[in-house]
């Protein structure tokens, strides 16, 4: 009634109803029809299943998931015209045999490759939203011819870490293609092909973006993490992270954050967690100190976990 704030121009009353059905405004008090041409912006209910139970009135979303964006037909399910007399199951089943042949090779290679991103993107369980833009990106390519003589499991895993990278999410190539067991040269290959031939830009994943997944593998605190994130901003500020691979360097964040904030873990135990060895550790952990200036502190900070460690040792004693 809001949006029909106005008066009778008959006897000026305020009095009026709106009629959906009819699409009219009539005044209570006289009997007016002030507007009969009212547009009905209700839900169309339309009623097909034989319970009557179900009142949508459209079906799923359009989403590049399915190899007819959602909006294809089926010919019944298997259960449906199973419990069909013979001569009506034999004539829907040719009917369905007619209706995937009629498919284009196009919507065919869609079809199996949907399913095997469905399964590598459950595999890396990556959100619903990258799993749609992967599909949309591999959708594009196939128009494009740019699949031809490529493997669908590189296209499809290219195709995951393409959108992976556009939505930020901290996933390395060497840590899709080891879950995947995809070949990391064969993606690298084409993933950089689908990219340049779809112009899309990728902006190369920073140290910090990877802070929050490591941190959670090692169990550290919200301390522990912010200290590392402010540890990484100083030094992009310094321009000690231009050169060098954004994943040693979170890890030595992490561990430099570790220490300051008392949750240490081994050099070891980080390298374990991320991925690195202990040496790309060690060497990201000294610049870091040296140029940032937390030589010092790291020093107090080792000197008062190890009078820590002599007091623990004096009560067991």
């Amino acid at each position: 009634m809001a949006e029909f704030v106005k008066r009778c121009p008959e006897c000026n009353s305020i009095n009026l109803s709106v009629d959906e059905k009819h699409g009219e405004v009539v005044c209570k008090s006289c009997g007016t029809v002030i507007d009969e041409n009212m547009v009905d912006t209700t839900p169309e209910w339309r009623e097909f299943s034989e319970d009557g139970e179900d009142r949508r009135r459209a079906g799923a979303p359009a989403t590049f998931t399915k190899a007819d964006m959602g909006t294809g037909t089926t010919i019944g399910t298997g259960s449906e015209i199973y419990n069909l007399p013979g001569a009506q199951r034999r004539r829907f089943l040719r009917l369905r045999e007619w209706h995937n042949r009629s498919s284009t090779s196009l919507e065919r290679n869609l079809r199996y490759a949907l399913v095997e991103l469905k399964r590598v993107a459950s595999i890396l369980n990556v959100p619903p939203a990258i799993e749609e833009e992967s599909a949309r990106i591999y959708n594009m390519a196939v128009r494009k011819a740019l699949v031809r003589g490529r493997s669908m499991e590189s296209v499809v895993v290219g195709a995951i870490y393409i959108a992976a990278r556009r939505f930020n999410l901290p996933r390395s190539l060497n840590e899709i293609c080891k879950i995947t067991r995809a070949n990391k040269r064969d993606v690298g290959k084409t993933y950089r092909f689908i990219a340049r031939s779809l112009n899309i830009k990728l902006l190369p994943s920073g140290p910090v973006d990877y802070i929050p997944k490591f941190a959670n593998r090692l169990n550290f605190s919200a301390a522990t993490q912010t200290k590392a994130v402010e540890i990484l901003k100083k030094a992009q500020e310094l321009e000690l992270t231009s050169g060098r691979g954004p994943i040693g360097l979170s890890a030595a964040a992490l561990y430099v954050a570790s220490l300051l904030t008392g949750e240490k873990r081994t050099q070891r135990e980080i390298a374990d967690a991320v991925g690195v060895t202990e040496v790309t550790i060690r060497n990201r952990y000294k610049e870091i100190i040296e140029k940032l200036g937390l030589k010092e502190l790291m020093e107090k900070a080792m000197e008062a976990e190890a009078e820590v460690e002599r007091q623990k040792e004096k009560r067991k004693r």
